[in-house]
């Protein structure tokens, strides 16, 4: 499963063509990876565990236009066409069918945003001397459009702003653009952490909503990690990165009177890290303390504490674009 995510990585695509010897077998998709990882299935199991061998595909002969139909149902983004004994003949993809601008159908979800974008971007500067993190540009747009652009795209159109920093430079960009955004601005007067100044929206949201850090980009549908957070009963779910490290050594391990008991060669480590952006039920609000420090850490472990659920949705390594420094922003830059 890590070299099959790692290859989607490499080679920038979601899914996989997945061969037994010259036998075709299926498609691995990184949501077959994702479900799995959500199970504890671990990275360095097999992927026959957990590619399906019943997905749908074309057939040779079959008209054009019930291969679309299949596409637009399924919301592939190829499709196998298979002869009569099973043996893969071609792949179509939806750029070949589909009009450019044309996207598979899915019902757009329109929940609330809040943005965390008080911060002083200090790891940035002296960029952020002269302009707000929010307002650092990656390519012809800046950071805030990018990510406010992407919830656009799923169907979210209410946005929450949590901001400190250069406000009102913030504030007369955004209402200086051609695109309008529905933005609510809270301000909060002093340091809150992670979380905190989200206790100034209570009573203004009632049902789940988004919470996205200002200086990150995930190459990720939202609308997947709302179906997760319903359909597990989350009170919190967190978008959680896959990272492998590798340590480019023997490691030793060592027993009684320092006697080596076990050698592995440049091993592997495999971790999930925290990207910033969560789904929280309203209620959550309640439970943020108010006018004090209050970091989103305090809240899973509060939600804990009394038998609540903190899910976590797991993305790739490489679908994770942050610019907190600069070598980070740099990579955003040449990504976006």
């Amino acid at each position: 499963m890590l070299s099959a995510l790692k290859q989607m990585d490499e080679q920038h695509v979601k899914m996989l063509l997945v061969f037994e010897g010259e036998r075709f077998v299926s498609i691995l998709t990184v949501g077959d990876v994702q479900r799995a990882i959500i199970k504890n299935i671990k990275l360095t199991d097999p992927i026959a565990g957990i590619v399906s061998i019943n997905k749908k595909f074309a057939r040779e002969g079959e008209p054009i236009e019930e291969i679309k139909q299949k596409m637009l149902s399924l919301r592939a983004e190829c499709m196998p066409v298979l002869d009569g004994n099973g043996n893969l003949t071609d792949v179509l993809f939806w750029n070949d069918l589909f009009k450019k601008a044309e996207e598979p159908e899915r019902e757009k979800i329109n929940l609330p945003v809040v943005i965390m974008a008080g911060g002083k971007g200090t790891r940035l500067k002296p960029l952020t001397n002269v302009l707000p993190k929010p307002l650092i540009p990656v390519g012809d747009k800046t950071i805030i459009e990018e990510i406010m652009d992407q919830f656009e795209g799923i169907g979210c159109k209410k946005f929450y702003m949590s901001v400190n920093y250069k406000v009102e430079m913030m504030k007369f960009y955004l209402s200086q653009l051609e695109h309008h955004y529905d933005i609510e601005f809270f301000q909060e007067d002093k340091p809150l952490g992670t979380i905190g100044s989200v206790a100034l929206l209570k009573g203004k949201i009632n049902n789940p909503f988004i919470v996205s850090n200002c200086d990150i980009v995930i190459d990720q549908d939202y609308r997947d990690v709302y179906d997760y957070h319903k359909e597990n009963g989350n009170d919190i779910t967190l978008v959680t990165a896959v990272k492998t490290t590798r340590i480019p050594y023997g490691v030793i391990e060592t027993g009684e009177n320092g006697l080596m008991i076990g050698l592995t060669e440049k091993p592997e480590n495999t971790f999930m890290f925290n990207t910033g952006v969560y789904i929280l039920n309203p209620g959550l609000i309640d439970e943020i303390p108010e006018g004090r420090m209050f970091h989103i850490t305090e809240l899973m472990e509060k939600v804990k504490a009394r038998g609540g659920r903190v899910g976590c949705f797991p993305v790739s390594d490489q679908a994770w674009h942050d610019m907190g420094e600069w070598p980070e922003y740099l990579k955003m830059i040449d990504v976006l």
